[in-house]
């Protein structure tokens, strides 16, 4: 009984690793055939995304694992909503209730998981819960993109760099700044942290 039990935890644990592997092909696939469609090479899209042209080309081969902060900015530079470059979850937007197990969710090896609760296209709006690990951030470097943006601290704290200003929030403290300042947002805290965000596709 003992070593059914260590086989099957071994199982979920590479079924879990497999399938987080699969989104990253998934995410790949896509970025390249929209990149494609636009009639975008590596090297405008590069300049749009503000990320290196040999980083794009592991994501697109899905090498590399991308950062919620290299998502947002890779779909505001195709012109796209996140959620088009995720492939799991419901793609319907115009139900009246979200319900939770069909939103879909992205989480990154580096600890850091975007769920995305509601994508409103024909309001410019998308509103997300993201759960950061002690540590971890959105991105490697501050990022910026179109739009406008809120967050609110749900749990823990958020060290949030805007434009070159750190703002340290704790639970129910408010940010908003336009997304094309460059901003960054890490867990300076001691225990995980969780925020409601709202990006707004206009300032």
């Amino acid at each position: 009984m003992k070593k059914r039990k260590k086989d099957s935890t071994a199982h979920r644990k590479n079924g879990a690793e497999g399938g987080m592997g699969d989104v990253i092909a998934s995410i790949g696939k896509t970025v390249n055939s929209l990149r494609t469609a636009k009639g975008l090479t590596l090297q405008s899209l590069s300049k749009r995304a503000n990320l290196s042209v040999s980083m794009l080309s592991l994501i697109e081969r899905g090498k590399a694992s991308p950062s919620i902060g290299s998502l947002v900015v890779l779909a505001s530079a195709l012109g796209v909503e996140m959620t088009d470059l995720i492939g799991n979850g419901s793609s319907k937007n115009d139900r009246l209730v979200s319900r939770a197990k069909e939103q879909k969710v992205v989480q990154t090896n580096d600890g850091v998981m975007r769920r995305i609760v509601k994508t409103d296209a024909a309001h410019g709006i998308e509103i997300a819960i993201n759960e950061y690990d002690v540590a971890t951030a959105n991105s490697p470097k501050p990022v910026k993109h179109q739009g406008f943006e809120y967050g609110i601290v749900l749990q823990g704290e958020l060290q949030i760099t805007v434009d070159g200003v750190k703002n340290t929030l704790m639970a129910g403290d408010l940010i908003s700044y336009p997304s094309t300042q460059p901003h960054r947002i890490v867990n300076s805290g001691s225990k995980r942290a969780r925020a409601l965000w709202i990006n707004l596709k206009r300032e």
